[in-house]
């Protein structure tokens, strides 16, 4: 055989072994045997041995490959990832549909029934996978939705991802890791035995597994996934979720066979009932069912909040319960310095996970529930999440139990506390307090805010007591010096905690509102504030120092007049950069050269600068945010209401009274196709 003969023959190898794989690990209907399928996959790993040279990345031997990893690098998603919000039962569930019944009537759109599409809620990892030409490219995690992680590698060895699509398209799509209950058994019997300690459920298992940096280890796991989402593709969009999930099996993506097109509210219900008593029938975990409005084109129209889509949720299956007794109530002071009682319990397993401690929120929360020390009470994990304490059972009571009493000093230090009028928190009196501080500074670097590798809780702990960091601007000017003596680093530990602190110096400017740790300013009211940040000096950042001096010229009734900024947050915001303390921090951290990246600006396409548009009207093509979005890219602001100083106003079918007053005004009449011609 020569060399043209044997890569004709390996072209043939892969493409057989591939289809097979379909039939296998798609469709779940093997045309031939396992032998004859090891029999072709050794004919072609021989051949690739004697000649190396045609060896392609989609080749079936090429799943597991390569050194290990050093560490895993960071990815930004092409596409934004969302997660859904929460429902547990069926009057929200009518709420959810009357909700989408109402906002689709107001953009001129009346329906009696909506179509939805009921998927099972896989329990597993949220992965992105990539593929350009039909050729499998890259993996990655969710992370904050913006950035994830590379984990190619590890994705490679899942036997049901396709190296190669059944056709020549670029697409990303996404989806769900999983690992079956069978492989998770054998996986911690494996474990038990080698001394090591047990995965608590299969979705830890599966994260811990595509988290490892030698693939080998992935690949030895029996990792599975199900696709379940296009989001992004060089063709057109299939018109409805239906049709979606049908095109990703065609492309030869596996899809859980177990979604349903449903008529109506009732047809969803049905859906979800019969899930509830069949979810543990299935080899993998299932805890709900996600609600997906069918129409592409209603799904544009409604578009996104924040956080989630605003035509689907998902819908969860009653929270699985037990009971165990409260040990112990004990206190903990937050970043605020609010006291939250947390109830301390004699550990036991809910949903998958030991859960030996929940919150009890605040004083009154207590005295509505009637829990003390001693009680036996009845536990449940909120949204398979959050455990949370449901009521005690008093007739179980036998008079040795103890109510709980909210201290009137802060146990950390002693300091008096109290609690505002109109307000549930108990609050530490001292802003200086310990606790306050050292929370402050683990909020700063979380994940969240400016996501430092390697700065986890303990390490700032360990951090603030040896007296190495007191404030945020403390972490950036540690050293390999500093760190190195200390427990738990090593030298090559300390440089790459060094490296990450370095890394961070550029950081959105949403994150790094919310860094800051300002009362009332979550991550959704951060990235509000953050699009009114001013322009930007050099390649779409701003230093510090202009972002402060910024907002100090604001008054409060600036930031009330900031939709989703309501009077206490806007209170609180201006409170903190008028305090002296506040603005020195932030002075030294702009000394340092920490630069905001702001948000969502591209100063290559500045064609709308300065120009004011209004929107009113449903778009056909684009939904309003999407539109909104382009506008605030190329440099365009939005304007709620018509007014002299408005450029432009973009309509589209139904146009409202704004409509009329523009004509009126003489503004710039724009309909979506002209709009569309000029973001070209």
């Amino acid at each position: 055989m020569n060399e043209q003969q044997a890569k004709q023959r390996m072209e043939k190898l892969k493409k057989e072994i591939n289809n097979h794989s379909y039939f296998y690990h798609i469709l779940d209907k093997p045309k031939i045997s396992d032998a004859v399928w090891d029999s072709l996959k050794k004919e072609l790993a021989d051949l690739e041995k004697s000649y190396p040279l045609f060896i392609t990345a989609d080749s079936p031997t090429q799943r597991v490959n390569g050194k290990p990893l050093e560490k895993f690098k960071k990815v930004e998603h092409q596409v934004r990832q969302w997660s859904f919000n929460d429902i547990f039962d069926k009057n929200e569930l009518a709420d959810f549909d009357q909700k989408l019944k109402t906002m689709l009537a107001k953009k001129g759109i009346m329906e009696d029934e909506l179509e939805y599409v009921c998927e099972l809620k896989i329990d597993g990892v949220h992965i992105v996978l990539t593929y350009k030409n039909g050729f499998f490219t890259q993996a990655a995690t969710r992370g904050d939705g913006k950035i994830g992680e590379d984990v190619t590698q590890n994705i490679k060895t899942i036997q049901s991802i396709p190296l190669r699509l059944r056709q020549n398209i670029s697409v990303i799509v996404e989806g769900e890791i999983w690992i079956g209950n069978q492989a998770f058994e054998k996986l911690n019997k494996k474990r038990k035995n080698q001394g090591l300690s047990e995965f608590a459920n299969p979705r830890n298992a599966a994260a811990g597994s595509i988290r490892q940096l030698d693939a080998k280890i992935a690949a030895s796991r029996k990792l599975d996934c199900f696709l379940y989402d296009l989001a992004k593709t060089e063709k057109k969009f299939p018109e409805s979720q239906y049709k979606e999930l049908k095109f990703l099996t065609e492309i030869g993506l596996k899809v859980d066979e177990h979604y349903k097109l449903c008529q109506g509210v009732k047809d969803v219900i049905a859906y979800w009932e019969y899930w509830k008593t069949r979810n543990k029938k299935q080899d993998y975990w299932i805890d709900g069912i996600v609600v997906k409005l069918n129409s592409r084109k209603y799904q544009k129209l409604l578009g996104y909040t924040g956080k989630a889509p605003r035509w689907a949720t998902a819908f969860k299956f009653p929270a699985e319960q037990a009971t165990t007794i409260i040990k112990n109530i004990a206190i903990q002071v937050g970043r605020t310095g609010a006291l939250t009682p947390v109830a301390y319990l004699r550990p036991v397993k809910v949903a998958g996970s030991i859960i030996s401690r929940a919150t009890l929120h605040n004083e009154d929360e207590i005295k509505k529930l009637d829990v003390r020390i001693g009680d036996t009470v009845i536990i449940q994990k909120a949204g398979d999440i959050i455990p949370e304490i449901i009521k005690p059972i008093t007739s179980l009571r036998n008079g040795d139990e103890k109510k709980f009493i909210m201290p009137k000093f802060c146990p950390v230090c002693s300091s008096t506390v109290v609690r505002k009028n109109g307000e549930v928190a108990t609050y530490c009196s001292n802003k200086k307090c310990y606790a306050q501080e050292k929370e402050k500074l683990i909020h700063f670097v979380s994940k969240k805010g400016f996501n430092i590798d390697g700065l986890g809780k303990k390490i700032v702990e360990q951090l603030l007591s040896d007296g190495l960091v007191n404030s945020f601007s403390d972490f950036f000017n540690l050293t390999k010096g500093d760190l190195s003596p200390l427990e738990r680093f090593a030298e090559k530990s300390a440089e790459n905690l060094i490296e990450a602190v370095k890394d961070s110096k550029m950081i959105e400017a949403g994150k790094f509102l919310f860094s800051l740790g300002i009362r009332y300013v979550g991550e959704e009211t951060a990235i509000l504030l953050a699009k009114k940040l001013p322009s930007a000096d050099f390649n779409g950042t701003i230093r510090i120092g202009k972002a402060t001096n910024y907002f100090k010229k604001l008054q409060i009734s600036d930031f009330e007049k900031i939709e989703g900024i309501g009077e206490k947050s806007g209170k609180s915001i201006f409170g903190y950069f008028h305090n002296s303390i506040n603005l020195r921090e932030l002075e030294k951290l702009n000394k340092i050269g920490i630069k905001i990246i702001l948000p969502k600006i591209e100063l290559k396409k500045q064609k709308l600068a300065r120009k004011i548009f209004v929107l009113t009207g449903a778009l056909r093509n684009l939904t309003r945010e999407e539109a909104k979005e382009k506008i605030r890219k190329m440099g365009g602001t939005i304007s709620s209401s018509v007014s002299s100083k408005t450029d432009y106003i973009l309509i589209g079918e139904n146009p409202g009274g704004k409509y009329q007053e523009a004509k009126t005004l003489g503004i710039k009449i724009m309909p979506e196709n002209k709009f569309l011609k000029m973001i070209e």
